[in-house]
């Protein structure tokens, strides 16, 4: 029986250990300075031949912000506390499961630049060149019941990216 409580006070150290020591759920920190209030999200530039991901890019980067962190989102950078740039540098899509000839699955691959700027000091807060992002889709194998996916993959891909983004800005890595 000594083992045991020797055991279950031993868990207790290390979940005690993991709540002090700055431990916290992925996603959920926020290492930007505590003066940023507001962020900008301006339109994304654009490399490829997507144009509505591009222009569906910011907003969901927006929503995101808005839904996960205390910040307030603008529309216009110069009221801003901090602007996040960006351009979606590479897009592009795989088969990535065959079935009957046809393909029944595809891989949407798509690589963006990211930086998030104090607009009071020009200092670069959160960069990240080349950032790439994948989302998966499946597709109809029967042609009776299939429909237009990539439309809404392509969303799917939007709130992807906005959740990698906003991840890696309040992580800071």
């Amino acid at each position: 029986m000594s083992g045991l409580l020797a055991k279950a006070a031993a868990g207790w150290l290390v979940l005690a250990a993991l709540c002090g020591c700055g431990y916290h759920t992925s996603g959920h920190a926020d290492l930007l300075p505590k003066r940023i209030k507001t962020i900008a999200v301006p339109a994304f530039g654009n490399n490829t031949m997507r144009y509505r991901l591009s222009g569906s890019l910011p907003q969901a980067i927006g929503r995101e912000f808005i839904g996960r962190t205390r910040y307030n989102v603008v529309a216009d950078p110069a009221e801003a506390d901090a602007v996040l740039h960006g351009a979606l540098l590479t897009y592009a899509y795989y088969t990535t499961t065959l079935q009957g000839g046809r393909a029944s699955g595809i891989e949407m691959v798509v690589t963006l630049q990211v930086s998030l700027t104090d607009r009071s000091t020009g200092r670069v807060l959160f960069s990240r060149p080349n950032m790439e992002v994948r989302e998966r889709y499946e597709v109809a194998a029967d042609q009776r019941a299939y429909f237009e996916e990539s439309d809404i993959a392509l969303d799917r891909l939007s709130r992807s990216v906005a959740r990698s983004v906003v991840s890696a800005v309040l992580e800071n890595f």
